[in-house]
């Protein structure tokens, strides 16, 4: 392997992190994500910036948390982002160390924000199969330097128009489903029951059931309620879907994540069929996960471990503890894979920079020191979340501090932040996070 590796980013999107065969989901099934488990080193501790797209997307890129711009949601105005930050982007850190850099798919960053800004060619708009063959054929062709690729992938994320379509009342929701006409028909795809099965078989070894943590949360936060209000159709699905609704719902999700396992297949053939495997570190992700029927939720946002808790995993052919998984440490997708692919091109690593290069991880040595602690955002609240402990304080409300033991309850179905025999981990969690926002507000731009 060359001291300039070939880099492919894979990305999808709404993926959580146990939506993979090889994390032991017996209702789907995910090859191509399993080969790259099987030759790679999975982490099971990995956290979005921020639980929904645009914020996610921008942290990925910039290396910088959302609230670098006060951007706390996808909708809104955000503080201009000048040329000068353009030009620290990832596209342009790894063109600098001397490489071709393409994205392809999906990019969704704040307005005004695209993939060429940061450094990157646009190769192809098409965020499905098109997408993949593009890629595809650009692996193919010959290349004097190394690469870094960027295909991202829109799915399962069309699963959000499974409850906007049921419950459609404002304008918006109706616009969104004129516009997403490709998103509807793959969706009516992925409700379609197997061919050859009866209803009852359907129901009995195929529809996922519902989870454990289907009811909503013991001293839920005031906030989610409110959240939920804000758009009616996720208020109807979680006051007027029934089992079989929410069975169908998962059902979907894992359909639709076979679709895009499919996608990623043919992108990981080219690479192979072209000899670029050995010479190409491999890391695949998604900006946030899907609530997926958890505490009766849909879409995403909420600090639960279905929205939060993303797939991360680093194929380095020179990781001699092949098909290990990483349970330990704690990973920020959003801000650690900058400096990750920075250090394996030999890249400078901007200054503002405060994730974590997890090469070392990747090839199967331990870090030297490792965070304890890992931060995120949302339009309602603040986590830290740390080895046995997710905190999170919402910005109002009752039960506006929460305090999850995820050995214990790792579902999430009651908040510990009362409990007497906790009082001492919630006063090291508040001290936890106000740092953290501390650490970040000086980074505002």
């Amino acid at each position: 392997m060359s001291d300039k590796p070939n880099i492919l980013y894979i990305c999808t999107d709404q993926q959580h992190l146990n939506m993979m065969s090889c994390a032991g989901n017996q209702y789907l099934k995910t090859p191509a994500m399993d080969n790259l488990a099987a030759t790679g080193v999975r982490f099971t501790r990995a956290y979005c910036t921020n639980p929904v797209c645009v914020p996610s997307r921008f942290s990925m890129f910039t290396g910088r948390m959302p609230s670098a711009i006060q951007l706390r949601s996808n909708v809104g105005d955000t503080t201009p982002y000048t040329e000068e930050y353009q030009q620290q982007g990832l596209g342009h850190c790894l063109s600098a160390a001397g490489y071709e850099c393409v994205y392809g798919g999906k990019e969704h960053f704040p307005q005004g924000m695209t993939s060429e800004q940061l450094g990157f060619t646009y190769i192809c708009k098409d965020e499905r199969d098109d997408l993949a063959d593009v890629c595809a054929d650009w692996l193919k062709q010959k290349h004097d330097k190394p690469f870094a690729m960027v295909a991202s992938l829109i799915n399962p994320h069309d699963i959000c128009y499974m409850a906007i379509r049921a419950f459609a009342t404002s304008e918006f929701d109706h616009r969104l489903l004129e516009r997403g006409a490709q998103e509807v028909s793959t969706l009516d795809e992925a409700l379609k029951l197997p061919e050859g099965v009866s209803e009852e078989e359907f129901w009995e070894k195929y529809c996922p059931p519902l989870p454990d943590n289907y009811d909503p949360q013991a001293d839920e936060p005031e906030l989610i309620q409110f959240m939920l209000d804000q758009r009616a159709f996720k208020r109807r699905a979680q006051d007027e879907w029934g089992e079989k609704e929410w069975r169908m719902h998962r059902w979907a999700y894992v359909r639709l994540t076979e679709i895009v396992d499919e996608q990623m297949q043919r992108i990981l053939n080219a690479l192979d069929e072209a000899g670029l495997r050995d010479n190409t570190i491999i890391v695949f992700s998604s900006d946030h996960g899907d609530h997926d029927s958890s505490h009766r939720l849909e879409h995403k946002t909420v600090f639960y471990n279905e929205a939060d808790n993303v797939p991360m995993i680093i194929c380095d052919p020179r990781n001699p503890n092949k098909g290990s998984v990483d349970d330990t440490h704690l990973i920020s997708n959003g801000l650690d894979i900058f400096p990750t692919l920075c250090d394996y091109a030999g890249a400078e690593i901007p200054a503002h920079i405060t994730g974590r290069s997890l090469k070392e991880l990747a090839q199967g040595n331990q870090a030297a020191e490792w965070r304890d602690v890992v931060y995120a955002e949302n339009e309602i609240s603040y986590m830290a979340c740390t080895k046995d402990y997710k905190y999170v304080l919402y910005d109002s409300g009752e039960n506006a501090e929460q305090l999850y033991d995820l050995v214990n309850d790792h579902d999430q179905t009651r908040n510990a932040a009362k409990d007497a025999d906790k009082q001492e981990i919630v006063e090291r969690h508040r001290q936890l996070l106000a740092e953290q926002r501390e650490i970040y507000k000086a980074l505002e731009i």
